[in-house]
């Protein structure tokens, strides 16, 4: 790649160092450090002056101190003259905050895209936005590369009963992307509906001739709004899908739509972060619908908090998989021995390739590399 520069910001080096490897050029010089204020500084190592330059910076646990070195390094090229300047971002940070959910709350995946066409950056590469809608937010070229040719080929040769399965959305706002990979696997697909209610609409939910109802008593203080975005942060049992409450009158009820019985179940989502609501959907899928076996598949693993260890706890999932867009620690990866990571760099390393060649990207939507 003649004419052009890759930098690596501190977010996900291993991720960078993977990409160089596959381009075969080396990561080029730059020197990150903090002031004693806790300032973020950045220095060019190396000439870039009207060069093509890449900057690699995934979201990470550090969001905010990641972000803000993204942004000086992007300056720090814009005012180098570079000739241009893309930003290689496979997990967007703040892509949960993609819309207005309650009053005098910001958008601040706007906010975010606006502060990087502020800080000079001309191009933008990342993988599996939350919303699609999000590439609307931006004033500059997006390419949101899809992580689905990866994961399907990941299940084609490493799950052989796949062709007796079932790719589960574990709510509403995911059906497309569980459509998309069960088109491409050529299987079935099902939807779980969470319903949070009243006790006194139970019996009503419990006597109806939906398939695979369940009762899932809550902590009113813990639930999230169930969309595409948030995920329950409920404390539930590993061996079953209830658990203790102090609002005796608050359940969720979760309702199946679609046969796994017998089948294997992969529930897909774009991301993981809190995993109550994955554990509650495989726990479902496995003591009330008969499910042979569940595999929890997502792009982004961000797995906050406690995630790993009660994944590891729930008899119900047999693997977790997810791709190394965001970094997970070596600390981490050992709290769970049912830990999967698909490297996604050889898409984001031709990317980058056919970016800088002038060349076009859609290949990489359909295919993996």
């Amino acid at each position: 790649m003649r004419r052009a520069k890759i930098f690596s910001g501190s977010s996900h080096p291993e991720l960078a160092n993977s990409i160089c490897e596959r381009l075969g050029v080396p990561s080029s010089p730059v020197v990150l450090k903090k002031f004693s204020n806790k300032e973020t500084s950045v220095e060019i190592g190396c000439s870039v002056r009207n060069e093509d330059v890449f900057i690699i910076q995934s979201g990470s646990t550090q969001i905010n101190d990641h972000l803000m070195e993204l942004l000086i390094m992007i300056a720090a090229c814009k005012g180098a003259s570079a000739s241009r300047i893309t930003a290689v971002m496979p997990y967007f940070p703040y892509s949960k905050q993609s819309k207005k959910k309650k009053y005098r709350c910001a958008i601040t995946a706007k906010v975010v895209a606006n502060l990087l066409s502020v800080a000079g950056v001309d191009h933008i590469i990342t993988m599996d936005l939350h919303a699609y809608q999000m590439q609307g937010f931006f004033n500059k070229p997006v390419d949101n590369l899809f992580a689905e040719p990866s994961i399907a080929k990941w299940i084609q040769d490493l799950v052989p009963e796949y062709t007796n399965g079932v790719v589960v959305s574990k709510n509403a706002g995911g059906a497309k992307r569980v459509t998309s990979l069960a088109d491409r696997l050529k299987i079935d697909f099902a939807l779980i509906h969470t319903d949070r209610t009243r006790e006194s609409r139970r019996k009503n939910y419990c006597d109806s001739t939906m398939p695979c109802v369940t009762n899932v008593r809550v902590n009113d203080d813990e639930v999230v709004e169930d969309d595409e975005t948030d995920e329950t942060t409920t404390n539930l049992s590993t061996d079953d899908s209830a658990a203790s409450t102090t609002n005796e009158d608050e359940i969720d009820i979760i309702t199946l739509v679609g046969d796994v019985e017998g089948k294997v179940a992969f529930i897909v989502d774009d991301m993981i972060d809190n995993s109550g609501s994955f554990i509650a959907a495989a726990n479902h899928l496995i003591n009330k619908c008969n499910a042979k076996r569940v595999y929890v598949i997502a792009t982004h693993g961000i797995l906050s908090g406690d995630s790993l260890r009660e994944i590891e706890r729930c008899k119900s999932i047999y693997k977790l998989v997810v791709t190394n867009s965001f970094p997970i620690p070596p600390e981490k990866r050992n709290q769970i021995s049912k830990l999967v990571i698909i490297d996604i760099s050889a898409t984001l390393a031709e990317a980058i390739r056919r970016t800088h060649n002038g060349e076009s990207i859609s290949y990489l939507f359909y295919t993996a590399i």
